[in-house]
């Protein structure tokens, strides 16, 4: 897929605040955004909902350069952030950014966990993989921007984690984290034992200590009585 394919047709709109928006929403079918950065003055406008629900659909529509057609002017954008219903399958306002091309962004991009099924700590040790991230906020010009980045997964064991710094990021992007410095090289995946696996340990860890407690315990008892006896 190429940083272009996604097209969203919109209009300007004048009649603003929540009242208008309301209107908008409810008889028009449109939701509010807005277009601001880049040095110019912000533009608000109005897109069919039924267009960009089916854009966000596509996991790419968050880490792609989206052109925004207004008033037959096209305009370089990515989403920085989307209202939602917090219980209808609606969205109720876009907020979007311009690019330029010289101009470094800062976007979140989805993490691809790949082989996941071979994993070592998986397939040998009976492991299981947690999650801790799924994006990753990057910084690049808008021409490095890649669609997800991937998480390689086959060589991890039990007990061993993944961090930031761990990922083959494209070049020309860096981790934002890792920028802000080292204390902010989070772990992105994990293998660990299940829970039912780590229980029969820890229960056959107590086991253990107990048997060697009594085993302690006899011997103890053993020389007491031959103290005894020698008396």
């Amino acid at each position: 897929m190429s940083k272009n394919d996604f097209i969203l047709e919109a209009s300007p709109r004048t009649d603003v605040g929540k009242g208008a928006s309301r209107r908008l929403r409810r008889l028009a079918g449109d939701i509010p955004a807005i277009i601001y950065g880049a040095g110019k003055e912000p533009t608000a406008i109005t897109i069919p909902h039924k267009d960009i629900m089916k854009a966000v659909e596509n996991e790419a529509f968050f880490s792609h350069i989206i052109t925004v057609k207004v008033d037959g002017k096209d305009e370089s954008v990515v989403i920085k952030a989307l209202q939602r219903h917090p219980a209808k399958p609606r969205i109720l306002h876009a907020d979007f950014l311009r690019v330029s091309a010289d101009q470094a962004i800062a976007v979140k991009v989805p993490l691809h966990f790949v082989n996941e099924d071979q994993c070592v700590g998986v397939k040998l040790e009976g492991g299981i993989i947690n999650h801790m991230i799924n994006e990753l906020e990057i910084s690049c010009l808008p021409g490095n921007l890649p669609e997800y980045i991937e998480v390689f997964m086959a060589e991890l064991k039990v007990g061993e984690s993944i961090h930031i710094s761990d990922l083959a990021l494209p070049e020309g992007v860096t981790s934002i984290d890792l920028a802000h410095g080292e204390d902010n090289n989070h772990p992105v995946a994990a293998c660990v034992l299940p829970r039912a696996a780590l229980e029969e340990e820890e229960i056959g860890a107590e086991a253990v200590e107990g048997e060697e407690a009594a085993e302690g315990d006899d011997s103890a008892d053993s020389a007491d009585d031959g103290d005894k006896a020698g008396e």
